[in-house]
């Protein structure tokens, strides 16, 4: 997501020079992940063991008597958002056409 970064970072418009650059990589993708057809039982069962439930970056850690958090940083992938529905169709075609339990992956 190329929009969260702040507009004083890139003076004189090359962030918008950036946000094309990035765009005109990552679109081909987002949209191959977009029109990934969930229509077998297997493949759904291996996405949605593939794709994770939550963000597992998320970690505290503790050195000594220091604690540090990282957050999560998922939301910052630029293909997070097409991933995370790529899952939820999964999900779906298990649960509404297979009528399998779907609780294992919840």
């Amino acid at each position: 997501m190329v929009s969260m970064i702040s507009q004083s970072s890139f003076p004189n418009g090359r962030q918008s020079l950036f946000q094309r650059l990035v765009q005109g990589i990552l679109k081909p993708l987002q949209h191959w992940i977009d029109r990934v057809d969930v229509r077998q039982p297997s493949r759904a069962h291996r996405l949605c063991r593939l794709i994770p439930a939550q963000c597992p970056f998320e970690r505290d850690i503790q050195v000594g008597s220091w604690q540090f958090h990282i957050p999560a940083l998922c939301q910052l992938n630029p293909v997070y958002e097409q991933l995370v529905f790529l899952r939820f169709r999964a999900l779906c075609y298990l649960a509404d056409e297979c009528g399998e339990d779907i609780s294992q992956y919840c």
